[in-house]
C-alpha cells in the first residue's frame, strides 16, 4: 500500500507541476534575495506570480519556462524581497479619514521641523481652516526634547486655528483654536480638562485631561467631508504601501461609528483598495455595549468579507468598564463576562486592551470561566498592549489559545517606563522570546497614529535595539528576538490574527502575491539604519500598488 501512495502521490505532483508551468506567469521577479520565511527559511532567487497567486520560487532556471513574451520580468539587482509587512494594531481606518486634511509631525527631528510642517500646511490650507496635528508624535523625538510653545504654533499657523495632541493626554490650541471652540475656563473641556498656566497664572495654551477628555475635545473639531475621507483612506493606504505594508489589523477607535467606515466600503467597492484591511468593532456607548454589537452584528457574521476586507470579532475596547481600568468594579466584570460569553457563542474573535500583567488575571480568569462553557481555542482571542506580560501570564495564554498583539509603545514611552519599572525589569520587556518559545501567536505593529508613528521599520529596529526615539537602550539580549524572528512576527504572526496565515505570511506556491522589495537589506544594514528602509516595490495579490524606480525587463532571459 505504502509503495502504491508513494506513485499517486508522485504522479499528482507531477501533474500538478505540469499544470503550473503549462501557463506563463504574470509577473517574475529575477535576480533577488527572496526571504521566504517558509518552515526552512529558504532565500530564493527568483519569483513567479499568476493572477494574485504565487506559482513559482526558486532558481532563475528553474522559473524560465514560465516566462514568455506576455510576462512581466522584473530584475531586482540583487535587492531583498520579504513577505508583505502586516500590522498587528493600528488605528489605520480612522487615521485615513483625515490624513488629507491634518498636518503630520511623524519623523520630524525637531520643534523647529515641525513648526515648518505647520506653516507649510498653512500656505495651502483653506482660510479659516484648520490645521491639526493629530498624535504620532513626542517631545522626546526632538532635539530640543520640549514641546513647542503656543507662541511658536501661533506664530507657524497665522490666521488658522491650530489643534496639535499629544497621546491621550494633552492637546494645544493657538488663540484662534480656543476662540473658535469658545474654550476659556476649565469647565469648556468636559469631563477632567484643566487648562495649562504658568507660574503667574497666564494660560500657555495647553490643555491636560484624561481620554474622555481629549478625544472629545477632538470630536469638536470639524470632520472631512466625504470625499475627502475617501481620499485621505487612499492616501494614507498608498503611504503604508510604500513602507511595504500590505495589511493590518485595525481595532477601530474612539469615535469611530458605522458612517465613519463608509469612505472605506466605498474604496472597496470600487475595487481601489491597496491594502488588506481586518477590522473590529470597537465599543462606543457606555453601558449599552453588549446591546450595540448585538444590532451591528446581525448582518455581519464573524469572517464576513473577501480576501482584502474581512470583519474581524469585537474590540480593543470591549466593555468601559474595564477598559484601562485595573480595579473595574464587580458589576463592571460581570458585564465583561457576559459579552465574552455572548462573543464565544457567536464564534466572534475579540481583542482586548490591556496594559498591566499584575491585573492581567482578572481577564485571564474571565477567559477560562468563559472557556469552560465556549471554547475559546480556534477564536484568535487576543490581548493587545501588556508591554509587562510574564512567563506565567504567556504560559496561561498559550494554554488559551489567546495571542498577543504586541506594539512599540517602548519606542517613545520607554523613559517613562524605566522610572516606572526600573532598568533590570525594562531588560526584559517585553518578553518577545519567551513568548515565542512558549508558544504564544505573537503580531508585531504600532498602535498608530494618535499615540505612535506608523513606520513599521522604526518599530522593527526597536525590536531589534531596544533604544527609545531618545536613544535610551533598555532591553538586555535575553528578550531581543533574531532579525528573522522579529520579520516573522510582523508577517506570518500578525496574519494569524486574521486567519490568514495560510494564505499570506510567507512567500510559498498556493500563497496570496503579497510582497515588498526593500531599499536595503533588512538582513545585513547595521541594526541602526533599518528605521530607514522602505520599499521600492510593494505588491497585494499580484497588484503593482507601489513602486519607485526599478529596472523592469519585459522580455526573454
Amino acid at each position: 500500500m505504502g509503495s502504491k501512495a508513494g506513485r499517486f502521490a508522485a504522479v499528482f505532483a507531477f501533474l500538478i507541476c505540469g499544470a503550473v508551468f503549462a501557463q506563463p506567469a504574470d509577473t517574475v521577479l529575477v535576480n533577488g534575495k527572496i526571504r521566504t520565511l517558509d518552515a526552512k527559511s529558504t532565500v530564493a532567487e527568483a519569483l513567479a506570480i499568476r493572477g494574485e497567486r504565487i506559482v513559482a520560487v526558486g532558481t532563475f532556471a528553474k522559473l524560465k519556462p514560465l516566462i514568455a513574451k506576455t510576462t512581466r520580468v522584473i530584475d531586482l539587482h540583487g535587492r531583498t524581497v520579504i513577505p508583505g509587512l502586516i500590522d498587528s494594531h493600528m488605528h489605520a481606518i480612522r487615521a485615513a479619514l483625515s490624513f488629507s486634511t491634518e498636518v503630520n509631525w511623524i519623523g520630524t527631528k525637531s520643534v523647529a521641523e515641525a513648526l515648518a510642517r505647520l506653516r507649510d500646511a498653512a500656505k495651502t490650507a483653506k482660510p479659516g481652516g484648520w490645521l491639526i496635528v493629530a498624535g504620532g508624535w513626542t517631545p522626546e523625538q526632538f532635539a530640543e526634547r520640549r514641546r513647542p510653545t503656543q507662541g511658536e504654533v501661533a506664530l507657524a499657523g497665522g490666521d488658522h486655528p491650530v489643534y496639535i495632541q499629544l497621546f491621550y493626554g494633552w492637546a494645544m490650541l493657538n488663540p484662534k483654536g480656543f476662540e473658535t471652540l469658545g474654550i476659556k475656563e476649565d469647565k469648556d473641556v468636559p469631563p477632567a480638562g484643566k487648562l495649562d498656566r504658568d507660574q503667574s497664572g497666564a494660560l500657555t495654551g495647553g490643555i491636560t485631561g484624561n481620554t474622555p477628555t481629549i478625544t472629545g475635545l477632538f470630536a469638536r473639531l470639524p470632520k472631512p467631508s466625504f470625499d475627502e475621507q475617501v481620499e485621505g483612506t487612499k492616501k494614507f493606504f498608498s503611504e503604508l504601501n510604500r513602507l511595504g505594508l500590505t495589511g493590518v489589523i485595525d481595532p477601530g477607535g474612539f469615535g469611530m461609528a458605522p458612517p465613519d467606515y463608509q469612505a472605506l466600503f466605498k474604496i472597496w467597492r470600487d475595487g481601489q483598495l491597496s491594502l488588506r484591511v481586518a477590522y473590529t468593532i470597537f465599543a462606543q456607548g457606555r453601558g449599552k455595549e453588549l446591546e450595540d454589537y448585538q444590532a451591528l452584528t446581525q448582518l455581519l457574521p464573524m469572517g464576513f468579507g473577501d480576501a482584502m476586507l474581512r470583519f474581524n470579532g469585537i474590540g480593543e475596547n470591549v466593555a468601559w468598564g474595564v477598559y484601562n481600568n485595573d480595579n473595574p468594579t464587580e458589576a463592571a466584570r460581570e458585564q465583561f463576562t457576559e459579552i465574552c460569553r455572548w462573543a464565544a457563542s457567536q464564534g466572534l474573535s475579540l481583542n482586548l486592551h490591556w496594559h498591566h500583567d499584575s491585573s492581567v488575571w482578572m481577564v485571564l480568569n474571565t477567559f477560562e470561566r468563559v472557556n469552560r462553557e465556549h471554547s475559546i481555542a480556534n477564536l484568535r482571542w487576543t490581548l493587545v498592549h501588556l508591554e509587562d506580560a510574564a512567563e506565567d501570564t504567556l504560559k496561561r495564554m498559550k494554554a488559551l489559545g489567546v495571542g498577543w498583539a504586541l506594539q512599540d509603545a517602548g519606542y517613545f514611552e520607554g523613559e517613562a517606563q524605566l522610572k516606572e519599572k526600573g532598568a533590570e525589569a525594562m531588560k526584559r520587556i517585553p518578553r518577545m522570546n519567551s513568548a515565542l518559545y512558549i508558544g504564544v501567536h505573537v503580531g508585531a505593529g504600532t498602535d498608530a497614529h494618535r499615540v505612535m508613528s506608523y513606520n513599521p521599520w522604526v518599530a522593527l529596529r526597536w525590536m531589534l535595539d531596544g533604544k527609545t526615539v531618545g536613544g535610551v537602550a533598555l532591553r538586555g539580549p535575553e528578550e531581543t528576538p533574531t532579525r528573522e524572528n522579529a520579520l516573522r512576527m510582523y508577517t506570518q504572526g500578525s496574519a494569524w490574527f486574521a486567519f490568514a496565515e495560510k494564505e499570506r505570511g510567507s512567500l510559498e506556491v498556493g500563497k496570496l502575491a503579497d510582497l515588498a522589495v526593500l531599499s536595503k537589506d533588512y538582513f545585513s544594514v547595521p541594526v541602526e539604519e533599518i528605521g530607514e528602509i522602505e520599499a521600492v516595490m510593494t505588491v497585494v495579490g499580484g497588484k503593482f500598488v507601489y513602486a519607485a524606480k526599478l529596472a523592469v525587463d519585459n522580455g526573454k532571459r
